[in-house]
């Protein structure tokens, strides 16, 4: 069942830019905070191998004890 949200008090001047950025993509208001909102909670494409092999080459990884001491470092940093 949809629900009625609001928010109170937004200032006059993200009101003019949230109107300027739906007249830009030929919505109304409540449509384009309808499209803030999907975007914002929209779940995040799987990465392909394609994706993971670009990142591991941004990194600069070439052993795979490198990419392992990488997520020991995040795992232990939590």
């Amino acid at each position: 069942m949809p629900v009625n949200l609001s928010i109170k008090t937004v200032p006059d001047a993200m009101v003019h830019r949230l109107r300027v950025r739906a007249a830009r993509h030929h919505r109304s208001l409540q449509g384009e905070l309808m499209a803030i909102l999907e975007e914002a909670v929209r779940e995040p494409a799987p990465l392909s191998a394609e994706d993971v092999l670009a990142e591991v080459h941004r990194l600069g990884l070439t052993t795979p004890s490198e990419a392992t001491g990488m997520v020991r470092e995040a795992r232990d940093g939590r």
